[in-house]
Parts: C-alpha cells; sequence; structure tokens
C-alpha cells in the first residue's frame, strides 16, 4: 500500500488537495494531512490528521502534495508543488511569482500551455526537478457534471472575492459603491475574502454592509465552490480565482486589473461597475468566446484526470525521472528556519539526550 501526504498552509488547499485524496483512496492507497498550526482544521470524521512532525515521519508518505511556495525538506517522501492557482500575474512587475524557483520541490505539476513551457526552460536551466504536465486537481471538481450544471437563480447573483495582494486590491475602492448597488439594483450579492485579506477596517465595512443590507451576504469559509456554482456575475480584481470562475461559463467584470485582455470586462472607476455588471448578465457571444479561449490556454485538462495523473507523475518520477538529476541546493538559511518553524532538531535532541 502506498502512503501519501497532504501539506495545508492555508485554507484554500483544502479544495486543491482533496481531488488528489479522493484519487488516492480510489487506487486502494493511504493518505494523511499535516496542516500547519496557524491553519484551521476543516477535516471531515473520515479523514486522518497527523499532528507532529513524528507523526509524519513515522508515516513515511511517499510523495508529499504542496499547494503552496514551500515545503519542509525534511518531511519523507517526493516534494511535489502543485500550485494554488494559475500563472495570472497580478501585480505589475515582469516576472510572476508562478514562476519563482525555491529549491523545495522534486516535481512541478504544471496545468497547460500557460505554465509549462516556462517551467520546461526552468527544468533545464536548474536540473534538480522535473516538470510533468498534469493539469491541476481542483480543476476535476470545476469539470464535474455537478459544477458544470447551470443553476437556476431568483435575481441575479454577483460574487465579489477580492484579492488580498496590495495594490490591485479592489475592496478599499468599491465599498462605498457595492454598498449603494445592493440598495438600488435587485442583485443578491456575496462577499467573501481570502484569509490574507485582513485589514480590519476593510473586513468590517462590508460585514457592517452586509448586516445593514438583507441582499448582502458576507461569507467565511474555505469551500467557495458553491459560491461560484451559484453566482452569476463576479465582480473582482485581478486574483486567479477569476479564471476558475470562468471554467463554469461565466463572465468576470474587474476593477482596474493588472493584466486586462478580452475576456474581461474591465472598468477603472467605482462607476462604472454598475453597467459592467448589467452587460456581463447579458453574457454577450463575443465576451464568451473569448472566456473559453482564454481558460484552454490555462487548463485544456477537463476530463476529470488530473489528480490520477498527478500520482501517475509521482510513479514515473520514482521509476526513471529522478535519474541524472542535480542535487537540490543547500538552502541552509531556509532550511534552518524551517526547523525553527516547526521546532524539529532531531539531531540536537539526541545528543542532548545521551
Amino acid at each position: 500500500m502506498k502512503r501519501y501526504l497532504l501539506f495545508v498552509t492555508l485554507p484554500y488547499a483544502y479544495s486543491i488537495l482533496r481531488p488528489l485524496e479522493d484519487e488516492i483512496r480510489r487506487r486502494g492507497d493511504e493518505v494523511a494531512w499535516f496542516i500547519e498550526p496557524e491553519c484551521a482544521v476543516s477535516l471531515r470524521e473520515d479523514e486522518v490528521l497527523l499532528k507532529t512532525v513524528r507523526e509524519v515521519v513515522a508515516f513515511n508518505p511517499m510523495a508529499v502534495f504542496a499547494p503552496g511556495n514551500y515545503i519542509p525538506d525534511f518531511f519523507p517522501g517526493v516534494k511535489v508543488a502543485l500550485f494554488h492557482g494559475y500563472a495570472i500575474r497580478k501585480r505589475y512587475e515582469a516576472i510572476d511569482d508562478h514562476f519563482t524557483i525555491r529549491g523545495w520541490f522534486d516535481i512541478y505539476c504544471t496545468q497547460g500551455p500557460s505554465s509549462t513551457p516556462m517551467f520546461k526552460e526552468l527544468e533545464r536551466k536548474y536540473g534538480f526537478f522535473r516538470v510533468y504536465e498534469t493539469g491541476w486537481p481542483k480543476a476535476d471538481t470545476y469539470f464535474s457534471p455537478e459544477m458544470q450544471e447551470h443553476v437556476e437563480n431568483d435575481r441575479p447573483v454577483i460574487l465579489y472575492p477580492p484579492t488580498f495582494t496590495r495594490n490591485v486590491c479592489s475592496a478599499p475602492y468599491l465599498m462605498e459603491e457595492i454598498d449603494r448597488l445592493a440598495k438600488s439594483k435587485p442583485w443578491q450579492w456575496i462577499v467573501t475574502f481570502h484569509p490574507k485579506l485582513d485589514d480590519p477596517k476593510i473586513v468590517e465595512g462590508y460585514k457592517r454592509i452586509a448586516r445593514e443590507n438583507e441582499n448582502v451576504e458576507f461569507f467565511e469559509g474555505p469551500d467557495k465552490f458553491q459560491l461560484l456554482r451559484k453566482a452569476d456575475v463576479m465582480l473582482c480584481d485581478s486574483s486567479s480565482i477569476i479564471l476558475e470562475f470562468m471554467f463554469l461559463n461565466k463572465p468576470v467584470v474587474t476593477f482596474r486589473n493588472s493584466h486586462p485582455g478580452s475576456h474581461l470586462i474591465d472598468v477603472q472607476t467605482p462607476q462604472e461597475v454598475g453597467p459592467a455588471i448589467e452587460r456581463a448578465l447579458t453574457r454577450p457571444d463575443g465576451l464568451m468566446r473569448e472566456i473559453h479561449d482564454y481558460t484552454m490556454f490555462h487548463e485544456p485538462h477537463r476530463d476529470g484526470r488530473c489528480a490520477a495523473r498527478v500520482l501517475d507523475a509521482v510513479d514515473d518520477f520514482l521509476e526513471r525521472g529522478h535519474v541524472g538529476l542535480k542535487r537540490k541546493p543547500l538552502n541552509l538559511v531556509r532550511r534552518w528556519k524551517m526547523r525553527r518553524k516547526f521546532h524539529y532538531w532531531p539531531l540536537l535532541e539526541r545528543l542532548f539526550s545521551k
């Protein structure tokens, strides 16, 4: 029986990793979770939680999957990068952080044309990891029959999930306009924030709007699938969740998007938001074609087998993919910080125990 570990640093990881858990169990293998102490535990009763590093070491997984930017190097097994989203630039810099190589991973599981060619170049440049195009495990959920089924709402539902990234976050600029639209338009609003968007004034401002207006719901929770499924239009800025919403063949209005295109209805002022949403609700043919082409560029794998391809990539890496790789960089400072973070000093503990 093969063993696998799912590594969680932020709540968004649950929805990325669960398709992998389902596929591992379907194959008759064993899977457990390790969740950083700062992150809320949102496991089901039938899911296994390992609470300490020593439990992870004893579990001895053959592979560890991480949707974030790092992974403890002292965890056993092949280190697999799954990404927390797609290669969509949020800021205005030339290099996307999506492609930053930090020296933690053995495998990068890429999603499609927007990510694979660049990572293949990085694979040749660095030589200490392998790249497999598998598709994103979370996409298996988006392209399931349940998620693709159209939801009929009594009135239009507008979802607002702004990014946490400074300089492009729209939340400070749209608070008053969303409050006004909620009172003047026959729309239902759902507001939900990324866990890193934690400015107390902004959070409390939108919670106040929800308290004072029955047309606004402030949603707090890690699982946003049903929000995306229910909404007719998304209002956003430059978050990668835009692409995930478009997987459901739905339009998006953006406020000062950092990389606008014909797949979006982008506006520059709060006053333009209302008319833009009204246009999005009509689902213009040209816009919907652009949405299809844009999403295919990022995620062409729509057969529900992305998680299966990730596990197959691990098998291939262990069988032959690791051959000829260079050693990973020492990363001494980062490794020391990681051990300090998890209070894991096995050599020192053995010395003092003698």
